[in-house]
């Protein structure tokens, strides 16, 4: 008996988990190949409460969400006129949009395509920078 066992496995066996596990003792971080499987990191910033009055440090157009270039209700009512258009095949023009809406569509909607300048429209943004909407000066 002149060789001592470390462990259970064996002197042989032990030597191999001792080099598989080696990046785990020294590497500081996870080696887990597969990110999903390492743990997620946990903040210490303070819970955002909805609640709170805004920070009068940050400009408004940050407290309200809305893009750079646009304000809360141009947003509002771009997101409207988005549902509305729903499906629409662009270059298209104001008829076209008309009949797309259909007779189910807001007055308001219908009013607001039915004063569009003649011509064919690229996409979403083209027709609510015409109606006045804003467009966004950059996107994140």
């Amino acid at each position: 008996m002149g060789e001592q066992q470390t462990g259970k496995h064996g002197p042989q066996l032990d030597d191999e988990l001792e080099r598989e596990t080696r990046g785990m003792v020294t590497g500081g971080h996870a080696t887990h190949a597969d990110e999903f499987r390492e743990t997620e990191p946990v903040s210490d910033d303070a819970v955002w409460d909805p609640a709170a009055r805004p920070d009068p440090a940050q400009p408004d157009d940050l407290q309200s969400g809305s893009p750079p270039g646009m304000s809360t209700a141009d947003v509002d009512r771009r997101s409207a006129l988005a549902r509305v258009l729903t499906g629409v095949r662009y270059p298209a023009y104001p008829d076209e949009l008309l009949a797309h809406i259909g007779a189910d569509a807001p007055d308001a909607a219908a009013e607001s395509l039915a004063d569009l300048p003649d011509r064919p429209y690229e996409n979403l943004a083209d027709i609510a920078e015409e109606l006045g909407y804003g467009r966004e000066s950059h996107r994140f």
